[in-house]
Order: C-alpha cells, then sequence, then structure tokens
C-alpha cells in the first residue's frame, strides 16, 4: 500500500479519462496532486469500498457522510472542480456503462478492487433515510419526511440561520448586507407583494419557526395562521410570537395543508414549501390554496425550481439530497409550477427569479456552522453537521452556476368580474 495516494490518482485518471484536478492525501500519508490546489482526504480504504459498492454521487456521499472522505483547502473550489468532471464535460463524460466496455477503464475497477481490500459493502451512515415502502406524499410520508430535516434541533438551526431563523432565501440589497437585513428585507418583500393591510386575514404555509408570521403580524397588522408538520418548528414558533406579545393575532398548527379547511383568507404565503408537495400532487396543492383564498386573495409561492429536461422521462432525484437531505423532495421547472397554479384556477400575474440571492444566503449559513462547528456537531452528530455543509455548499454552487433557480410566483384568485385588485404598473405591490 506504499504511496497509496499516487495509485489512487492514476486510477481515477484512467477511469475518467482525464486528468484529476485536485489533490489526494491517502490513509499512509502519501499525497500527490498540483500544488496550491485543494486536497481530496482519503482516510481509509473503506472510502475505496463504497464508491466500489455504489458507485457515483450517494458512494461519495456516504463516504464524506461517514468521515472516510475530507476537503482540505477551499470546499468550494473543491467542489466546483469535481463537478466540473462532469457538468463541464458534457458530452465528453463517458458514463460507468460506457467506461465499463473500455478495457483500460476495467483495468482501472481491478486495481481499485486491490487497493480497497476485502469487499462486505459498508453500512450506510446513520443518518442516511431509510426507504420505506409505499406511495409518496401521503400525509404520513410527508410527516416523516418533514421531521427528518426539520426535527434536527431547534438550536442547531440557530447557529446555521441566525438570529432572523428564516430557513429559506434572503433578499439581498448588496453582497456585503447583514444576513439579517436580507431576511428581513425578504419578508417585507413578500408581505407587500401580498398587498397586506390591517385586518386582513393570512395562511402562511409551511410557517417555520414562525418568522414570516410574526413580520406579517407585527409590521402590517394581520391575523395568521400558521402550518407546519414539524413539533419542534411549531413550539419555538408559538414561543416566539408570545415572546412578542402576538397570540392574539398569530395560531400556530401542526397541521397538513390538505387539511386547512377554516378559509377563506386574505392572502395565502408559501415559503420553500412546495418543494416538498411533489409533482404528482402539485395541481391538489395548488387547488387546495385556491380554495382557500378570498376572490381577489393573493397567493406568493417561494419556491426552488430545476432546469428542465430535454427530455423528462430521462429526469432522476438527486441521490444525496434525496437520502440525507430532503427525503421525498421533488424539483420541477418553473414553467410547470406556472402551469399547475393557472390550471388550479389561479391568474399569474408576477414571476421574479432571485437566484444569485440564494447563492449568498447559502454561503452565509455555510460561514455560520463552521464558524461554530464543535457546538454544531454536539448539538447534532458529526455525519448529520458533515451533511448539512456538504448540501449547503454544494447547492450554493448549484444557485451560482445556474443548475438551479428559486422565483417568488405571485398569483390572485381573480374573481369572475376580472377586478383583479392588482396595481396598474407591475412591482408597485401596494
Amino acid at each position: 500500500m506504499a504511496d497509496a495516494a499516487l495509485r489512487l490518482k492514476c486510477l481515477v485518471e484512467q477511469l475518467l479519462g482525464a486528468p484529476l484536478p485536485m489533490g489526494i492525501r491517502a490513509w499512509d500519508g502519501s499525497q500527490t496532486g498540483p500544488p496550491g490546489a485543494p486536497v481530496l482526504v482519503v482516510r481509509n480504504r473503506r472510502a475505496v469500498r463504497r464508491l466500489l459498492w455504489r458507485p457515483g454521487e450517494l458512494g461519495l456521499a456516504r463516504a464524506w457522510v461517514a468521515g472516510d472522505l475530507d476537503i482540505e483547502g477551499d470546499l468550494y473550489t473543491a467542489l466546483d472542480l469535481l463537478s466540473g468532471l462532469v457538468w463541464e464535460r458534457g458530452e465528453d463524460a463517458r458514463s460507468l456503462a460506457e467506461a465499463l466496455r473500455d478495457p483500460e477503464a476495467r483495468a482501472a475497477i481491478r486495481g481499485f478492487v486491490r487497493l480497497a481490500g476485502p469487499l462486505p459493502p459498508p453500512a450506510p451512515p446513520e443518518e442516511e433515510v431509510r426507504r420505506r415502502r409505499g406511495h409518496l406524499h401521503t400525509k404520513r410520508s410527508d410527516r416523516r419526511a418533514i421531521s427528518h430535516h426539520y426535527d434536527v434541533g431547534n438550536d442547531f438551526y440557530e447557529i446555521v440561520l441566525g438570529p432572523s431563523m428564516v430557513y429559506s432565501c434572503a433578499y439581498w440589497e448588496a453582497p456585503d448586507s447583514t444576513l439579517e437585513a436580507a431576511q428581513h428585507d425578504k419578508l417585507d418583500l413578500v408581505c407587500r407583494k401580498l398587498g397586506l393591510r390591517p385586518g386582513m386575514r393570512l395562511l402562511d404555509v409551511g410557517c417555520g419557526w414562525g418568522s414570516m408570521a410574526i413580520h406579517a403580524a407585527r409590521e402590517y397588522g394581520v391575523s395568521v395562521v400558521g402550518i407546519t408538520l414539524s413539533q419542534e418548528q411549531a413550539a419555538y414558533a408559538r414561543k416566539r410570537a408570545a415572546d412578542e406579545g402576538l397570540t392574539d393575532r398569530i395560531e400556530i398548527r401542526v397541521q397538513d395543508y390538505r387539511e386547512v379547511a377554516d378559509g377563506p383568507y386574505d392572502a395565502i404565503s408559501s415559503i420553500g414549501m412546495a418543494e416538498h408537495v411533489g409533482a404528482a400532487r402539485y395541481l391538489e396543492y395548488a387547488s387546495d390554496l385556491f380554495s382557500l383564498l378570498k376572490p381577489g386573495g393573493r397567493l406568493l409561492n417561494h419556491q426552488i425550481a430545476r432546469r428542465p429536461q430535454y427530455d423528462e422521462s430521462t429526469y432522476s432525484v438527486d441521490e444525496f439530497i434525496d437520502a440525507y437531505v430532503f427525503p421525498d423532495g421533488e424539483l420541477q421547472p418553473v414553467g410547470v409550477t406556472v402551469d399547475r397554479l393557472e390550471r388550479a384556477g389561479f391568474e399569474v400575474r408576477d414571476v421574479e427569479s432571485i437566484r444569485e440571492h440564494y447563492a449568498l444566503t447559502l454561503r452565509r449559513w455555510v460561514a455560520r456552522l463552521e464558524a461554530d462547528w464543535e457546538r454544531a456537531v454536539r448539538l447534532t452528530s458529526p455525519g448529520r453537521a458533515r451533511v448539512w455543509r456538504l448540501y449547503m455548499a454544494a447547492s450554493a454552487l448549484a444557485f451560482e452556476r445556474n443548475r438551479i433557480g428559486v422565483n417568488q410566483v405571485l398569483a390572485v384568485r381573480t374573481p369572475d368580474s376580472g377586478a383583479s385588485g392588482m396595481p396598474l404598473r407591475s412591482r408597485t405591490w401596494n
């Protein structure tokens, strides 16, 4: 096993048919690669076994979460270099199946097997979601998925999100603004787009830790019903509302959006929740919200979007995100979202892309997590903290490179008279 790093580098390049743009340090202390580049630290041969048993993203994720792999140097640069092997090579990148038809690639795989040692499949890290039989996006399965992601511990989320406790894209006046100011501006933007006024009734779907409900009630004088499937979020939001003296205007429920039956509402906000709905349920989701609005009422749907595929039948969910971050989450193109909202009866009045704003937000969250890393690990687990660091950093790059986006879609339940109540000039919301 002498000089395992050089052997790994040669085997990787032989398999990929391309130079590895970063360094490698192996379990035997050997190191190779371009000077000054980030270093992929392969702590043990188990990391190689993980990739042999599950080639691709999920094998890499399991090795990262278990601590078998690490990165020294700038995490964003390292992830950019690694993703470039796939994203930037495009049609030149060969699949594993194609590689296995190449005698040289097959020889590389045999070399990995010899380097990895005995080959029982390593058990996945504990943080991985165990797949259960049954249909997706039932009320029961959605509660389980939401609990996996959001019931990590409110103290942990305080580290990542800061005092605002807003877990969605902020709205930045400038890159050097504070996270708290940018989140305040996002909440205020939503309120203005909804045209909130004193005495109105707002439904906040996926209310999180209560930030939108508190902002709307305190700054705009509305009554708010916030719903979430997370017990921990609900308890936290109720306490915040009580501390603000707003319990007469804010009600927080642990409730599925399909169970809300006390409409009509003057306005509905859905911020970072619709990603959990699922493509098969999206028209039902849009129809339910439509039925809960008064004629003339507005919906603000704030949602991450993926890029459309030339052949949509080839789309598959991100294995790492599905197994470790957002079980059963599904992204769809913004055009599909607009289509479903309009099919449900809404008139879509505005679509605003704020993609770059999410990249800035995620980088701030990563910085906060890294700055208080030891406490974050104590509050959760080493594996869970590593999951959050990887997914937030990788997501920041995905937004920066336009691989995914985020949009605010403003829609109206326009009455039969056609009087939408919207201003004549666009983006003067009140």
